[in-house]
């Protein structure tokens, strides 16, 4: 018999797979570049040649088992060495090879995460807006997602419903920042009190408290800041990486757990992960992702083209009037919608073929994403577009 809750879920489908969907269709009816799709977030820079040269080079020299053959449980032991190296230079904690786990992405880093600090039935909080995939991420351990209200318009952590939403049940907290949906970064300011009040709470609960750290766009920050590091700020922190976004290699499925060397039984977390790894099916991301990335450990693309887009947009739905936050990072914008039904308000943006995501799904009702990671050429075509529709149904 076929399990009924996946069954149930095919009639909850992502609204941003179905937009990017229905964007390809429209794109087949009138050339894909008269689309102007801001749903999905893939990014849209080139890979570093060092990556591709890299890659290259270990096809042509390394014998074939070395290259194609099982890596470890726990990952490739000169990769973890690379990675605990570049966190322990760039954050000044001395991250060992032993707390390093390759995974396949963030979402496999957070799979193992969860799986690691919490039993069925524990709670795990997040902030809204957050991305909507966190739900199955986290209900499918057993454990419950629940969702911290948003602190908008500056999606900072909303520290009083933390505190009402905060009980011995909670077993971990999830943050993601630079955020998806809203390009806000937590400052050091937000991280130090979060980690003064998960202190004070475990305290008082007799028990640890995890922050699982959703790191993806950590390099992608604007206005030549530095994205702060959770690690620094309190130590049972596990950070999920992703190579993604910094490296341009989403389809590569790969990034990491670290795990912070304070954090209670560090030293046998990484262990616990490869456990995990047996129940889930995970064994490892490819030998070849883990060894390229371990080639290029501090380098990124040519990341730069998210802030002039952002900065087209944000300039432009300024002007035209929009309720927006200026974004501290990533390659996503969240203005407030022209109505207060964001569901209507994108599907009436569809007819000037503008594909915009209703944020209702990532707590925050009201408000749309739009994801910028597509050529400058077209973020520029779609300015006078956004201004006509904005004008004709709005009257702005």
């Amino acid at each position: 018999m076929v399990n009924q809750k996946y069954k149930d879920r095919l009639s909850n489908k992502s609204v941003i797979r179905e937009l990017a969907a229905y964007a390809r269709k429209r794109g087949q009816e009138i050339g894909y570049e008269n689309v102007f799709d801001y749903s999905l977030g893939n990014p849209s820079v080139e890979t570093p040649k060092e990556y591709n040269d890299a890659v290259i080079k270990m096809y042509q020299t390394m014998d074939s088992m070395s290259l194609h053959g099982y890596s470890p449980t726990l990952g490739n032991t000169h990769a973890r060495e690379v990675i605990a190296a570049s966190l322990s230079k760039r954050f000044g904690i001395p991250y060992e090879a032993k707390h390093i786990f390759p995974t396949t992405g963030a979402a496999g880093a957070i799979a193992h995460a969860v799986r690691a600090v919490t039993k069925p039935g524990d709670t795990v909080l997040t902030f809204a807006p957050f991305f909507p995939e966190y739900m199955p991420y986290i209900n499918d351990t057993g454990a419950e997602l629940q969702v911290v209200p948003a602190n908008l318009p500056t999606c900072q952590v909303n520290f009083p419903e933390l505190e009402k939403m905060m009980t011995e049940n909670v077993t971990a907290v999830l943050i993601n920042s630079p955020n998806n949906p809203s390009g806000a970064l937590y400052t050091e300011v937000t991280l130090e009190k979060l980690a003064a009040f998960l202190n004070k709470s475990q305290e008082k609960y007799g028990h640890d408290i995890f922050l699982i750290s959703d790191e993806p766009y950590r390099e992608i920050v604007f206005d030549g800041k530095k994205c702060p590091y959770p690690s620094k700020y309190y130590d049972n922190t596990l950070s999920c990486y992703s190579f993604s976004k910094s490296l341009s290699l989403p389809g590569e499925r790969i990034g990491y757990i670290a795990v912070n060397p304070k954090a209670t039984d560090a030293d046998i977390l990484v262990d616990i992960f490869g456990q995990i790894s047996r129940g889930i099916g995970h064994n490892c991301p490819s030998s070849t992702a883990q060894l390229g990335v371990a080639a290029v450990i501090d380098m990124t693309s040519d990341l730069s083209v998210y802030e002039t887009n952002m900065n087209l947009l944000y300039d432009t739905l300024k002007d035209i009037g929009f309720e927006v936050e200026r974004p501290q990072g990533t390659f996503y914008i969240f203005p407030k919608a022209l109505e207060d039904d964001a569901v209507a308000f994108s599907k009436k943006a569809l007819k000037y073929d503008l594909i915009m995501v209703p944020a209702d799904n990532f707590g925050a009702p009201g408000y749309v994403r739009l994801a910028y990671c597509i050529d400058t050429e077209k973020v520029k075509r779609s300015l006078p577009v956004l201004r006509k529709f904005a004008h004709e149904v709005y009257g702005k």
